[in-house]
């Protein structure tokens, strides 16, 4: 009796091969097929196993990581509560301010949401017709804009329908205010951009620096945003304008002019609210 094992296996399997090279070759190629046949499905399991096991360990997210953006998550909304209670607070406090004092309390706006259906394909006038007209509440320079910010005024009414004029255009000026200094100054139209409008007669200040402009103790410069400023009878206050772009001297020095991005692309406009009376 052998006393090494692995020499009798080496000698089986080394009669095995002998045996098989000397059996012809269709009965060769036959037991080949065989032997494939049971080995690849294997294998084919084996490399879908690890496939899928790659899959899955990009799928699922370490626990640190959970655990990680759950508290991140958790610390924003205790901090959006808080804000929100702070912002609760401040607006008790205005409506006892304004009833001690007198003034009339400020109501939400009243939107009617329209359609643009029609614009003028001219650069000339910037206006655009929407579907709602008088018998849906609109009125003659009613305010028009969308959540980033104003889109203009309606210029007309018909029972059905309205043609609004847009921010931009020669025949829609609006008062506004720049939010981070307050300077205040007109919204017109600026001819060579229409996706940008001329704040002018802002407030006459000291010093100008290329772009920037001391004004009043406060800096006014390119990113300050504008705003409607509530002065007269048209526009609420608070709607975005834009933001500033530049700021030059204007007639001789007398004022000041800021070039303002406008806060909305009207050149892609389709849905619009309108301000109800």
């Amino acid at each position: 009796m052998l006393k090494k094992p692995h020499i009798v296996a080496a000698g089986a399997v080394g009669l095995l091969v002998v045996m098989l090279l000397s059996l012809p070759s269709e009965f060769t190629e036959r037991v080949k097929q065989t032997i494939s046949g049971v080995l690849l499905p294997m294998r084919g399991l084996s490399s879908a196993a690890e496939s899928g096991g790659e899959k899955l360990g990009e799928v699922l997210t370490p626990k640190k990581v959970v655990v990680a953006e759950n508290k991140k998550l958790k610390e924003q909304l205790a901090q959006m509560q808080l804000q929100l209670r702070q912002t609760e607070v401040i607006r008790r406090e205005n409506k006892e301010l304004r009833k001690m004092i007198g003034f009339p309390q400020e109501t939400p706006w009243n939107l009617i949401p329209a359609r643009i259906v029609a614009k003028d394909p001219s650069r000339w006038w910037q206006t655009a017709q929407i579907n709602v007209g008088r018998k849906h509440g609109v009125v003659v320079n009613a305010p028009v804009l969308t959540t980033q910010g104003l889109v203009g005024k309606v210029s007309a009414t018909m029972g059905g329908s309205s043609q609004i004029v847009l921010l931009g255009d020669a025949n829609c000026r609006a008062s506004a205010t720049v939010f981070e200094t307050g300077e205040h100054g007109i919204v017109k139209a600026y001819p060579r951009d229409p996706s940008i409008v001329l704040m002018t007669y802002l407030t006459k200040g000291g010093v100008s620096s290329g772009q920037t402009v001391i004004s009043s103790g406060l800096e006014l410069s390119p990113g300050n945003r504008v705003q409607t400023s509530g002065l007269g009878d048209i526009f609420p206050k608070g709607i975005p304008i834009g933001t500033v772009v530049d700021v030059q001297s204007a007639d001789f020095g007398l004022y000041m002019e800021a070039r303002v991005k406008l806060a909305v692309k009207t050149s892609n406009l389709e849905f619009v609210y309108v301000v109800k009376r």
